[in-house]
């Protein structure tokens, strides 16, 4: 459910999720998946060129290549991986629909979800299993879809950054602080204090990235998904019952569920990650010697 925000040089953001991963700007890359393959959902993309992100729904798997364009894989029983032509600047992977950010910064959805979107510009996107959630070019939110336990009551205020569980929902606040929305049976939508770079948002569980790099977690933690390693990070992602966190180092780090082999990440160095239901993506590159991401 997850996650990531990537640019394309000149062309504006690309935020990748499922619930999914912080993006950013440190490059583009072959893809790489891991994990769950059932439908094929973490393979394709890796021979066929070079990506700006990667995004992971629930059984499907997007990717933004470098001159704009999109493909994607996996699950088509909803037509979400059937990509829109034209250019993009970000993406969006929810359980059974997809989205995608123009260059224009206008929104267009294919999928489960139907074609309807909202009206204005965008800088993120961010999909659930069934709803979906936008970040306006003012900071403001809006969401629609599903509206089971108040996913689309959007809290007011000024965010960079916004990240879409399965049945709820996560933003950063200019200020760096967190707001949480939607189910919160297990803790996942009430957020600790204190100041943020980076969200994601699992099934039922929440992962934020500190200014220091470190990892927090609330919510469930049935399957170890709550166990978040030590160490300091610049980017996490949340799948269904799994997180993954790219170091600053570049290597990958995965924790929680491992029935399908969604936490025996990749040796080598990376620049983005992103998360799907039961698979992980990433993008090989450098590595990143950077900060934490933009906000998220």
């Amino acid at each position: 459910m997850p996650t990531l925000i990537s640019r394309i040089s000149a062309i504006a953001l690309a935020m990748v999720m499922l619930g999914g991963a912080a993006g950013h700007d440190r490059g583009a890359g072959p893809a790489v998946g891991w994990g769950g393959n059932s439908p094929g959902q973490e393979i394709g993309p890796a021979p066929h060129g070079i990506f700006l992100a990667v995004a992971g729904g629930g059984y499907h798997s997007l990717g933004l290549r470098a001159d704009g364009t999109l493909v994607g894989w996996g699950n088509n029983g909803s037509g979400q991986i059937n990509v829109p032509e034209g250019i993009f600047s970000a993406i969006a992977a929810g359980g059974y629909h997809s989205l995608a950010i123009r260059a224009d910064g206008t929104l267009v959805a294919w999928g489960a979800s139907g074609p309807t979107v909202p009206t204005g510009t965008f800088t993120a996107v961010a999909a659930g299993e069934y709803h979906s959630v936008a970040l306006r070019t003012d900071g403001t939110i809006v969401a629609w879809g599903n509206d089971l336990y108040g996913l689309t009551k959007v809290p007011a205020g000024t965010f960079t950054a916004i990240a879409a569980g399965h049945y709820h929902n996560l933003a950063l606040r200019a200020d760096g602080t967190l707001a949480g929305w939607g189910f919160n049976g297990f803790g996942e939508a009430t957020v600790p204090a204190g100041t943020f770079t980076a969200i994601a948002a699992g099934r039922y569980y929440s992962l934020a990235l500190r200014p220091d790099g470190t990892i927090v977690t609330w919510g469930l933690n049935d399957y170890g998904q709550g166990d978040v390693p030590a160490g300091t990070f610049i980017a996490i992602a949340a799948g269904y019952l799994h997180g993954v966190a790219l170091d600053t180092d570049g290597r990958l780090v995965a924790w929680g569920n491992n029935t399908e082999g969604q936490t025996d990440v990749p040796n080598g160095s990376f620049i983005e990650i992103a998360s799907g239901y039961h698979h992980g993506l990433a993008l090989r590159g450098p590595r990143p010697n950077r900060g934490p991401l933009n906000g998220r």
